[in-house]
């Protein structure tokens, strides 16, 4: 993982988009901010870069010849199930949003938009996931929830049951749980921590990545994680 150091942008870059013009344009931009960029002009090349190659952050349109940004970002995270992802798209609908949350991206632009706003973006991305994020950190921080053991350094949720690797939203949003145990965590309390801002759309991802904590602790009737109906949510815990 390259590492940003002060100003000066060091991470690598997979950006995927089928508009010629658009893609040198921002291609120039980033590669003249010291971002080291690889193009892809449709979905396919962009899957076998990603596979050749390590990124930092991948940058998708959604509408592209031989495979869309949607399909591209599914594979993908069976590959890389915590690295950034940003959809970029001409579609301003709900449902799109939605989908593109649900499919784990961690923002969605769309056009038209200003280069400046696009960098801003990455580099509010990169500092959430990166800097001082806990893959970062030697120490090791350990939960113990209920018959699961969570090692949130490593994104590892353990039980006798075995090992679930958690993607790095899953990751920060468990953890927020635990240290607030058995205590409310408001909504904005939680979507300004894990994911930087509160808006709607970002709120239903959030509900989401909830649904699929519940799944992982499912297995253990003494765990929960209530719904507080509009104010939040609470990861209670009973003692044997």
């Amino acid at each position: 993982m390259d590492k940003l150091n002060g100003d000066k942008q060091s991470a690598r870059i997979l950006f995927v988009e089928d508009d010629p013009n658009l893609s040198m344009v921002l291609q120039d931009y980033l590669e003249m901010l010291g971002y080291k960029v690889d193009h892809g002009s449709d979905g396919e090349i962009g899957f076998a870069l990603f596979k050749k190659n390590d990124y930092d952050i991948v940058i998708l349109d959604i509408m592209m010849p031989k495979k869309d940004g949607f399909t591209l970002a599914t594979e993908i995270r069976q590959i890389d199930s915590g690295i950034p992802l940003v959809f970029l798209t001409a579609k301003n609908l709900k449902d799109d949003k939605i989908k593109g949350f649900r499919k784990g991206c961690d923002d969605y632009i769309t056009k038209p938009f200003s280069t400046e706003e696009l960098n801003l973006r990455i580099k509010a991305i990169l500092r959430r996931c990166y800097d001082g994020s806990s893959i970062d950190k030697p120490i090791i921080e350990k939960f113990n929830i209920g018959k699961f053991e969570f090692d949130s350094t490593n994104l590892i949720l353990e039980s006798d049951e075995g090992q679930k690797r958690l993607t790095r939203k899953e990751a920060a949003l468990l953890k927020l749980l635990c240290v607030n145990k058995n205590e409310l965590l408001p909504r904005e309390v939680a979507l300004e921590t894990v994911w930087g801002e509160n808006d709607y759309f970002i709120g239903r991802s959030m509900d989401v990545f909830i649904a699929k904590l519940r799944k992982h602790l499912k297995s253990d009737s003494n765990v929960k994680i209530a719904n507080i109906h509009g104010i939040g949510f609470k990861l209670e815990i009973e003692e044997d």
